[in-house]
């Protein structure tokens, strides 16, 4: 007679690891790493896509370096605690729901959708945000907005599954890791140590592998940087020029537009303006960022030689036609601030096809993709 094989319940798994007091407190770190994924993800979202009642900083000018390098690098940390903490608790997939009790069971099939909820959502922001780090897309949707999406889904479900479980994490965060005096107990809880510093030694290696793509002096230390100072004029660039389909006519002209006026100057013209140079980041989305040394004009100078308003936002187009990022909008106090450049040099040198030529914008405490490159026309709104 063939028997069936038993299902496993979770005191058939007797490892250290699986136990709440190991499950907690890696969750409690996942949840600070998911927290400022969430927020530094939001903000750059809305520097993107401002609401009305949105402002962000000139200064200091670095910051969006700052927070978007925090918000790729604690995704990174998140991987290997993300994993760790599936570990950790996988032996609980085993337990049989309550059916002969009907609240019970209504918590239980509660809680396995949170965690499926919360574990799907959160391996498609990890793995789609490593992806777009590379610049790579093998899939059909836009990844901006299905990451901004999925963002809020990883929130509700995890505030959910905590809202579950909070007795439970509760009562293991009060409980030492240490279980008792000799034999198993002692055992039991050099492992459950031992595991946890295990996972946050890999979480830190993670970060420290790839913190050079933001932070200048761990450059020579990060081997899995996926940024460097290689590129044209030494430094990075994700959309060269070619890639654009970018001609320059030969009489380029900038123009200034602002309701009632119009004014139009050559690159001649430009430089022979009063020029300004200031140390400003590229910072880009995928987490990477590279200072520059850049001259040029300050925006608001240029305006009031153009006899423009100032004080107001200002849209910002490029000769690329056929790009999602051809165009970005200035807001008023970038527009006003004296580091905003419409850059004509970088590092001494006049900017190259892929950073820009013949200007650029570059604005202190900026995205990557709103420092719009190749401009054409300057155009004051209301």
């Amino acid at each position: 007679m063939i028997r069936r094989p038993r299902v496993p319940v979770p005191e058939d798994f007797t490892a250290p690891t699986h136990s709440p007091l190991v499950a907690a407190r890696l969750g409690r770190w996942l949840g600070v790493a998911f927290a400022l994924c969430f927020v530094t993800g939001l903000l750059s979202h809305y520097i993107q896509h401002p609401p009305g009642w949105f402002t962000w900083p000139t200064r200091p000018v670095n910051l969006y370096r700052v927070t978007q390098g925090v918000h790729v690098l604690a995704g990174v940390a998140a991987i290997p605690l993300l994993l760790a903490k599936l570990w950790s608790v996988y032996p609980r997939l085993f337990v049989r729901p309550p059916l002969r009790r009907p609240i019970r069971l209504s918590v239980h099939a509660l809680e396995r959708i949170s965690i499926l909820l919360l574990v799907c959502a959160a391996f498609f922001e990890l793995v789609t945000g490593l992806f777009n780090a590379a610049q790579s897309y093998p899939w059909g949707f836009f990844f901006p907005a299905a990451h901004y999406a999925v963002a809020w889904l990883v929130v509700g479900a995890l505030l959910l599954h905590v809202a579950v479980k909070l007795p439970v994490v509760r009562t293991a965060l009060g409980t030492p890791l240490r279980a008792g005096a000799g034999g198993r107990d002692d055992r039991d809880a050099s492992g459950r140590r031992a595991f946890l510093r295990t996972s946050a030694g890999v979480a830190g290696i993670a970060v420290l592998a790839t913190a050079g793509v933001t932070v200048p002096w761990l450059r020579r230390v990060s081997p899995l940087a996926w940024r460097s100072a290689s590129g044209p004029q030494g430094v990075p660039v994700n959309r060269t020029a070619a890639a654009a389909h970018i001609a320059v006519p030969p009489d380029w002209r900038l123009e200034i537009v602002w309701p009632g006026g119009r004014y139009a100057l050559s690159l001649a013209d430009l430089a022979a303006l009063p020029q300004r140079t200031a140390e400003l980041p590229i910072a880009c989305v995928e987490g990477w960022s590279f200072s520059a040394h850049w001259t040029g004009v300050p925006v608001v100078q240029l305006l009031r030689h153009a006899g423009a308003p100032t004080g107001r936002p200002v849209r910002v187009t490029s000769l690329e036609t056929d790009g999602l990022y051809a165009a970005s909008t200035l807001p008023a106090a970038h527009a006003r601030d004296p580091l905003t450049l419409l850059a004509l040099r970088i590092n001494s040198e006049e900017l190259s096809p892929d950073h820009g030529y013949p200007c650029r914008l570059i604005a202190p405490s900026r995205p990557g993709v709103l420092q719009t490159k190749w401009v054409a026309r300057l155009e004051v709104l209301r």
